[in-house]
C-alpha cells in the first residue's frame, strides 16, 4: 500500500512541478528575451534531471554504481525512444534548424564520448572533471549564442512579475525533484520485491521513474505550443545526464561499469543516431516518427525483461 502511494503521489508531484516550471521558464525566457530553446536546453532541462541527479549520486555513494550508471543510460533512451515519442504521438514537434545542426550532434558526440571512457571499467574523477568542463562550455556557448538573436516562439499565459517567474521554477524544480524521488522509491521497492537486478532496475524502472519530469514537462509544453522547450527540453536533458550527472557524481565518488553491456550503449547511441534523421526531414518530429521511436523502446524493454527473466 506505502509503495502505491509512494508512486501515485509521486507522478501527482511531478505532473504539478512541470507545469510550475514551465510557465515560470517561459516567462523568464520571454522577459529576458533568450529563445525558449535555450531555456528548455538549459533550465528546464537542469530542472527535469535533477531527479536523475539525486538518485546517481545517492546510488554512487552506496555503492550501487549499476543503479547510477543504468539510471543515466535508461534515462537517455527512454527520453528519445519513449518520452518524445509519446509527446510527438499527442502533437508533432516543430524542430529549429539549431537543434539539428548544433545540439543532436553534440549530443551524439557525448554520448560517444561516455562510452569511450568506460572502456577502462570505470569513471574516476578526472573523467567527472572532463564532462563536467565539457557541460561548462556547452552551456556558456549556448548562452552566448542566444544573446547574438535567433528565433523564438510567442508565449502566452505566463507570469508578469520576475519574482513571480522564478518563483515558479524554483517551486516547479523542487517538486519535480522530490516527486522524482518519490516515485523512483516506490518502483525500486516494488522491483526488489520481485527480485529483479540492480542493473536492470537502474535501467528500466528508475530510468523511466527519473525521467517523468521530462514527460509531463514535454507533453505540458508541446500541449501549449511550445515546441521548443519540448525537444530543448529531451536534448538538454540528455547531455545534462552524461556531462552534468555523470559529471558531478564521478567527482564525488569514482563509478564502475560493473553489469552495463555494449548492447545498452548501442541502443543509447542508435536512438541519438537515428533521432538526427528524423528531426531534419521537414525539421518536424510526426507521429511516424514517434512510433517508430516508440517502437524501438518497446522492443529494448522487451530484450531487458527477458535478460531479467533469465
Amino acid at each position: 500500500m506505502l509503495i502505491a502511494l509512494y508512486i501515485i503521489g509521486g507522478f501527482v508531484i511531478l505532473t504539478l512541478g512541470a507545469e510550475a516550471l514551465v510557465r515560470g521558464a517561459s516567462a523568464i525566457a520571454l522577459r529576458l528575451g533568450i529563445a525558449p530553446l535555450i531555456i528548455g536546453l538549459t533550465i528546464v532541462a537542469f530542472g527535469t534531471s535533477a531527479p536523475e541527479l539525486a538518485v546517481s549520486l545517492k546510488s554512487a555513494l552506496s555503492g550501487n554504481s549499476g543503479i547510477a550508471l543504468g539510471n543515466v543510460i535508461g534515462s537517455n533512451i527512454a527520453n528519445i525512444g519513449l518520452i518524445l515519442a509519446i509527446t510527438a504521438l499527442i502533437r508533432p514537434i516543430q524542430v529549429k534548424s539549431q537543434i539539428v545542426k548544433r545540439d543532436i550532434p553534440i549530443m551524439i558526440a557525448a554520448s560517444m564520448l561516455f562510452w569511450g571512457l568506460l572502456v577502462d571499467g570505470e569513471l574516476s574523477f578526472w573523467d567527472g572533471a572532463l564532462l563536467f568542463s565539457l557541460l561548462v562550455g556547452y552551456l556558456s556557448f549556448s548562452y552566448i549564442g542566444s544573446r547574438n538573436g535567433g528565433d523564438s516562439e510567442e508565449i502566452d499565459d505566463s507570469p508578469q512579475k520576475p519574482v513571480v517567474s522564478v518563483l515558479f521554477i524554483i517551486i516547479g524544480i523542487a517538486m519535480l525533484v522530490g516527486g522524482g524521488i518519490l516515485f523512483v522509491d516506490g518502483a525500486v521497492d516494488l522491483a526488489r520485491t520481485f527480485g529483479i537486478s540492480e542493473v536492470i532496475i537502474g535501467l528500466t524502472i528508475v530510468a523511466i521513474g527519473t525521467s517523468m519530469p521530462e514527460l509531463v514537462t514535454s507533453i505540458v509544453a508541446a500541449r501549449k505550443g511550445q515546441s521548443d522547450i519540448a525537444i530543448g527540453n529531451i536534448i538538454g536533458s540528455n547531455l545534462f545526464n552524461i556531462l552534468g550527472i555523470l559529471g558531478v557524481t564521478a567527482l564525488v565518488h569514482p563509478i564502475a561499469a560493473a553489469g552495463i553491456q555494449d548492447f545498452d550503449f548501442i541502443v543509447m547511441l542508435a536512438l541519438s543516431l537515428i533521432l538526427l534523421p528524423f528531426a531534419w526531414t521537414g525539421f518536424r518530429i510526426g507521429r511516424r516518427e514517434g512510433a517508430i521511436l516508440l517502437t524501438t523502446y518497446l522492443s529494448y524493454m522487451g530484450y531487458l525483461i527477458v535478460q531479467a527473466s533469465a
